[in-house]
């Protein structure tokens, strides 16, 4: 009766929401034999802070959670699997004025069902450009900063964040967008945002990872319900990335209150049934569960020895490509 229902209504297929990445995540590093849940971020009270100025005068910065290409760190894509290699632990920024090849191969994306071969659907600095060129924003601030992809509340909220929003203050933001990745890396940026809007600058996520973010609880998000990666747009539909800031700038200007969520109407495809395959622990075989674990656990290591290597002061590793800066 339901499907008869479903069928003379025009009803999408049930699969065709938001994926639950709360729970999803949860059951998959269950099912891989790890042990006591993470425990994400959650608040009930959020900052909040209208824009001073219109945004037309208002200076704007990119935060990215991508990391700037490093040679002989091993593929970086496009299409590359899982690197743990090229993780960066501490904040870096670059020079917005310049072109910069940035890869999201460090992080849990949808490798399934994107390739992260297009920069524009998930570091939207080219478009930011274009809307300053136009009037619509007033100015592109002088950097742009990479926040780190770290599990460890601790570092984000005391050293990672405040870091980001010293950098963002010297360099006379007014706004900030956040653009995430990964799970891990909604939550870092959710926690970057509600520290920048305290601080005084208004801020937007744009993301793909929906329970996550608003559980954490953030000021402005806009959510486009893609594969992880494509919080900025379609890749090679610059159309689509133009209308996902334009709308990204338009909820920082109108939104009425904290924990404003805005949904993109667009749509990654026709078929929703992308939705069902990441981390969905029913789909995959004893043999491909024990195959990823030893590929987290692998990965773990790798990623321990780098950051065990970083130098407190400054990413090692960011250190050839982009200028970090001062506070």
């Amino acid at each position: 009766m339901i499907e008869a229902h479903a069928g003379e209504f025009g009803f999408a297929a049930a699969h065709d929401a938001p994926i639950p990445y709360l729970h999803r995540i949860r059951t998959y590093y269950a099912a891989l034999g790890y042990g006591a849940p993470y425990e994400w971020a959650h608040y009930s009270e959020v900052p909040f802070q209208p824009l001073r100025k219109p945004l037309s005068r208002s200076r704007v910065a990119i935060v990215t959670t991508a990391a700037p290409y490093q040679p002989g760190k091993g593929d970086q894509g496009p299409g590359a699997p899982y690197n743990a290699a090229a993780k960066f632990y501490t904040v870096y920024s670059c020079d917005a004025a310049k072109h910069h090849d940035l890869r999201i191969s460090h992080v849990a994306i949808d490798r399934q069902h994107s390739l992260a071969d297009d920069p524009g659907t998930f570091f939207p600095l080219s478009e930011l450009r274009k809307a300053a060129a136009s009037g619509r924003v007033g100015s592109v601030a002088a950097r742009f900063h990479g926040a780190p992809t770290n599990r460890s509340h601790h570092v984000t909220l005391e050293v990672d964040s405040p870091e980001i929003v010293s950098r963002c203050k010297a360099d006379g933001v007014d706004a900030a967008i956040l653009v995430p990745n990964c799970p891990v890396c909604h939550q870092s940026v959710s926690l970057a945002a509600r520290l920048l809007e305290a601080s005084g600058i208004a801020t937007i996520v744009m993301g793909c990872a929906k329970d996550l973010v608003e559980y954490v609880g953030v000021p402005r998000f806009l959510f486009s319900d893609f594969p992880l990666g494509n919080g900025a747009g379609r890749p090679k539909d610059h159309e689509s990335q133009a209308y996902t800031l334009d709308l990204a700038l338009r909820v920082i200007e109108t939104a009425p209150a904290p924990r404003t969520t805005v949904q993109s109407p667009l749509r990654w495809n026709a078929n929703p049934d992308w939705k069902l395959d990441y981390c969905n622990i029913a789909r995959l075989s004893p043999e491909e569960i024990s195959r990823r674990r030893a590929e987290f656990d692998k990965g773990k290591v790798q990623a321990k020895g780098l950051r065990d290597e970083v130098d407190p002061h400054c990413g090692s590793s960011m250190k050839r490509h982009c200028n970090p800066g001062s506070k």
